[in-house]
């Protein structure tokens, strides 16, 4: 399985992935020109769609898609999503045959209520729940959701590769260093961060290991979180205080 981040939009990724028979699978297809052009470019036949939330820079392509692409789209249950045919729920196991793989569905609360991330082939397709160094606003969900839904993730193997749906990380690891300045893997990933970026290449996907190592919202048991949580004149021993506090920093960060 060949794992394609197709920048779209202004910072989005279509999560694009096929095999060496030319069948291919996209995740959250918020512009159908970029996925017809891809596709084109390296004769892929779609063969299904994956859908993590409803936001239209997600779902947006979807409609185009299907009017020239007889495939199934795979959605969590929401009225919003009405490109939908197969509604997905916790738990559920997506097994498509070309490109063979299997996918399981865990649902993350958080950003929306009705988020889902997909996990199979070594990759965690989580959409807007979490980014490199970083994760993604609370919309709909509170703060305990959006923690038990990063702890779910946080649990999956080590070399998992996290395919978040925006390319956040730079303005994510500023505000990183702001939490721990003294981490020195996220030093490192900065600095990887930055050639990356320098050579106009995507910092995704990412090992889920290198993000329990620098992300502080994967971090809120960390010593240094917690003295940062208390420094802010807050109890340290509530980690979804914890949570919450970082996040609130997040929104109102300007670096």
């Amino acid at each position: 399985m060949h794992l394609v981040p197709l920048p779209a939009l202004t910072d989005n990724y279509i999560w694009l992935l096929h095999d060496d028979g030319g069948n291919a699978v996209v995740v959250d297809p918020g512009d159908a020109d970029v996925v017809e052009h891809a596709l084109d470019a390296r004769g892929l036949h779609l063969r299904a769609i994956l859908l993590t939330h409803h936001h239209h820079d997600h779902i947006g392509g979807v409609a185009r898609l299907l009017s020239r692409h007889d495939v199934p789209v795979h959605a969590p249950e929401d009225e919003r999503i009405d490109v939908a045919t197969h509604r997905v729920h916790d738990g559920d196991h997506i097994e498509l045959e070309q490109p063979s793989a299997c996918f399981t569905t865990m649902a993350i609360p958080g950003h929306t209520l009705s988020h889902v991330a997909y996990v199979g082939a070594g990759m965690l397709l989580c959409g807007d729940t979490l980014f490199s160094l970083g994760c993604g606003r609370l919309f709909e969900g509170t703060p305990a959701q959006m923690l038990a839904s990063l702890d779910r993730l946080s649990a999956l193997p080590p070399g998992t590769l996290v395919c978040g749906g925006h390319e956040y990380t730079e303005a994510n690891g500023r505000f990183a260093q702001t939490i721990e300045p003294d981490n020195a893997e996220l030093r490192k990933r900065l600095d990887e961060v930055a050639g990356l970026r320098h050579a106009q290449l995507p910092t995704l996907p990412v090992p889920l290991a290198r993000e329990l190592a620098t992300n502080p919202f994967l971090r809120v048991d960390a010593d240094a979180v917690i003295a940062w949580h208390r420094q802010h004149g807050a109890d340290g021993d509530d980690r979804v205080a914890r949570f919450a506090a970082i996040r609130s920093a997040k929104d109102d960060f300007r670096g």
